[in-house]
């Protein structure tokens, strides 16, 4: 859990993942428009999608746009906007979405997705994994790593842009052993601007997400490892995407180093798996068990991303 260091060889962007543009249009005597499409706005997929040919498309362009401007509450203005649909399309969604629970009016003019996305969302995420296909691949990874910790971090559904550890192998050891407390792993842990873990997720959320997770101070009982530039930040989340894996230098915790790679499904960052090992027993982390740790996140991306029934074939 802690800095991460890029391979030789292997040049790091600096950036956050690049957002595309929409290009814009306009009409006479109506600014920003043109046949009463307005332009779409510069976000993290909005340049890269179409504008919906059908209403189906435009009404799940309106659900994405929810997710990808973050914040509280958007009016129609925005979010055609956003998408580059019209007002009045976008309106006339909103006011259906409202009759079938996918939206809700917080305001005048402004709305928010309903706490029935969140069922969907649930459902959808209900046939992923089970607790004997984790504890098998983290079991797997102690032995492949020599009695290294392994934990399995999975994005929090319900504390915004945080983590939170689900399951673990680490043998007869405890947090004692760690040198944390239950408090440490509330306040150090979750935050996913310390660790390689939570550095890991970081990588691959929105901008908009990355942004809130900046704005956060760094915990209290954070590592003498942890970033504390933002700038350094960002370049390390950059270097994550570039190497598929972070490595983490007493960022959590002093004493201790680690090794993390992403669980992606369906193309959506969903949590790490993390390898921590001591320093005195690892002061940098061996190919092995970098290839290790990064296995057994593609272990977990496979068996999320096909469901049971195909991981079990």
């Amino acid at each position: 859990m802690g800095k991460s260091t890029t391979a030789p060889g292997s040049p790091a962007s600096a950036a956050a993942p690049a957002s595309a543009s929409g290009t814009a249009v306009t009409a006479p005597g109506s600014p920003g428009r043109k046949n009463g499409r307005r332009t779409a706005r510069s976000g993290p997929s909005a340049g890269t999608r179409t504008s919906g040919s059908s209403h189906a498309e435009r009404v799940f362009l309106v659900q994405t746009a929810f997710a990808e401007l973050g914040g509280s509450a958007h009016g129609p203005g925005e979010i055609a906007e956003f998408t580059g649909l019209d007002d009045s399309v976008v309106y006339r969604i909103l006011q259906s979405g409202i009759y079938q629970r996918i939206f809700e009016r917080v305001d005048r003019g402004l709305y928010r997705l309903c706490t029935s996305a969140a069922q969907l969302a649930f459902t959808a995420l209900d046939h992923r994994l089970d607790g004997t296909v984790t504890q098998t691949v983290l079991q797997k990874l102690r032995r492949a790593t020599d009695g290294g910790l392994a934990f399995l971090y999975m994005v929090a559904p319900f504390s915004g842009a945080q983590r939170q550890c689900v399951d673990m192998a680490v043998g007869d050891s405890d947090l004692a052993e760690l040198g944390m407390t239950p408090r440490d792993v509330l306040s150090v842990t979750r935050s996913l601007r310390t660790g390689a873990s939570g550095r890991t997720i970081l990588a691959y959320l929105p901008e908009v997400l990355q942004q809130r997770v900046l704005a956060e101070p760094v915990p209290d009982q954070a590592g003498p490892g942890v970033y504390r530039d933002n700038d350094a930040l960002l370049a390390s989340l950059a270097e994550v995407r570039d190497l598929g894996h972070a490595l983490g230098y007493e960022e959590c915790m002093a004493g201790w180093n680690s090794c993390a790679a992403p669980i992606m499904w369906d193309g959506s960052i969903m949590g790490a798996v993390l390898l921590l090992k001591l320093k005195s027993v690892m002061p940098v982390a061996p190919e092995n068990v970098i290839e290790a740790t990064k296995e057994a996140a593609a272990e977990l991306s496979r068996y999320g991303a096909a469901g049971p029934e195909a991981g079990q074939a």
